[in-house]
């Protein structure tokens, strides 16, 4: 399935807001307005798990600083999501919401569900407009690297501020030059 450029799906699941302390609905009309890193993951009280969402714990403030949101998705309900926060030091000091995919609706429609019926290992980038900018799925046994979204999501706020340009390969925010993709190039890079 090809996912850049087009919408995420529809949904209206359950959820667990750890910073809340509570129980509440998520839909694809909540992500719009800013930009979104949704982290798909196999399954709670594992083992990779835990430590990508602890990494993206670690980074969600700069990733809020950078102007998205951040949303984790399995396919556990949403009360062993709450049971995971209250009995793991790792994810106890999660702040961002905590999404049920309980009926497997987001992960089919995304094609993300493995043959056991878990999650993969998947990222998504979304703009404010819940249009995919980038993806990211990687094997179960191989754990994600948090922090590669924040430059993520500049580069995608630069090129949504700046048609005509490209971010290449390393760009940093501050100081790096950007491209113009035309004849000039051609051959030239």
């Amino acid at each position: 399935m090809a996912f850049i450029g087009k919408n995420i799906p529809e949904f209206n699941l359950d959820a667990y807001d750890p910073q809340k302390d509570e129980f509440i609905t998520v839909s694809n009309e909540d992500l719009k307005g800013k930009w979104t890193v949704l982290i798909f993951y196999p399954a709670d009280f594992t083992f990779v798990c835990p430590t990508e969402l602890e990494d993206m714990q670690d980074n969600y403030e700069a990733l809020k600083e950078a102007g998205a949101e951040v949303y984790s998705v399995s396919v556990d309900t949403h009360f062993v999501h709450k049971a995971w926060h209250d009995n793991s030091e790792r994810i106890s000091k999660l702040q961002y919401k905590m999404i049920s995919d309980s009926n497997k609706e987001l992960t089919s429609e995304l094609d993300i569900l493995d043959d056991s019926g878990k999650a993969q290992r998947a990222t998504f980038v979304l703009d404010p407009d819940n249009v995919i900018q980038t993806v990211e799925i990687n094997a179960d046994g191989i754990g994600r690297k948090a922090d590669v979204n924040i430059n993520k999501i500049k580069a995608g706020k630069y090129v949504a501020e700046h048609p005509g340009e490209a971010c290449p390969a390393k760009w940093e925010e501050e100081g790096d030059d950007v491209l113009t993709p035309g004849l000039d190039l051609v051959g030239k890079l």
